[in-house]
């Protein structure tokens, strides 16, 4: 199994990088519910941590799995996600909410000195196994 590993600072533009590496590894077609992830992940950091917190973002499988998983590991192992159920005028709150909505399952797991937050996907068919599907 094919893994990607990107290390950075969780800061707002880190947002577009993480996805471009994301789609670069799993191909374009392969998983956009896994930017979605990323970039969710990476907000939950920067809102809960702080800009500038160091993370580590980690993709197992590649466009040819049946199943990508995203982790994204931070420093504080206290700091653990909390599903909340965002009132309909609230403008954040709803991350981890999609996360469980494109999600197969995900979770949160201690690591050495912090923590990681995953989510398995189940990878979406590459868009010519889709057009043989229709055809």
């Amino acid at each position: 199994m094919n893994e990607l590993t990107v290390r950075l600072l969780a800061l707002p533009r880190a947002a577009a990088v993480l996805r471009h590496a994301v789609r670069e590894h799993l191909g374009p077609d392969a998983c956009p519910e896994a930017e979605l992830c990323v970039s969710e992940l990476l907000t939950n950091v920067i809102t809960h941590l702080g800009e500038g917190t160091p993370v580590t973002l980690r993709i197992t499988g590649d466009g040819r799995a049946t199943r990508t998983r995203v982790e994204l590991t931070d420093p504080d192992p206290r700091a653990w996600p909390v599903p909340r159920r965002a009132a309909d005028g609230d403008e954040s709150g709803r991350g981890l909410a999609l996360l469980e909505a494109v999600s197969l399952r995900w979770g949160v797991s201690p690591a050495p000195g912090g923590k990681t937050v995953w989510c398995e996907l189940e990878a979406s068919p590459r868009s010519s196994d889709r057009r043989a599907s229709l055809a």
